[in-house]
C-alpha cells in the first residue's frame, strides 16, 4: 500500500509540473505503479496477501476470548 501511496504521489508531482518533477521523465512515475503492479501480482500469487488477511482474524479471535475471559475473572493466556 506504501509503494502505491508514493506512486499517486510521483504521478500528481508530475502531472502538475511541481518543483524538480516538472523535468522529470514520464518513465519514473509510470515504473513506479509499474512495480505497484508486479508487488501485488507476486504477494497474491504467493500468499502474502492471505496469510496476512489470516493472522489478523487470529489476532482478533484471541483478543475476543481474552477479553470474555477477563470479563468471567479468568486469567487469559498470553498468545503463542
Amino acid at each position: 500500500m506504501y509503494l502505491l501511496g508514493l506512486s499517486l504521489i510521483l504521478l500528481a508531482l508530475k502531472y502538475f509540473e511541481i518543483g524538480p518533477f516538472a523535468t522529470m521523465s514520464w518513465w519514473w512515475p509510470l515504473g513506479s505503479l509499474a512495480a505497484t503492479t508486479l508487488w501485488w501480482a507476486w504477494a497474491d500469487s504467493f500468499g502474502y496477501t492471505k496469510r496476512k488477511e489470516m493472522e489478523k482474524m487470529e489476532q482478533r479471535k484471541q483478543d475476543r476470548i481474552n477479553k470474555h475471559k477477563e470479563a468471567l475473572g479468568i486469567r487469559p493466556r498470553k498468545p503463542r
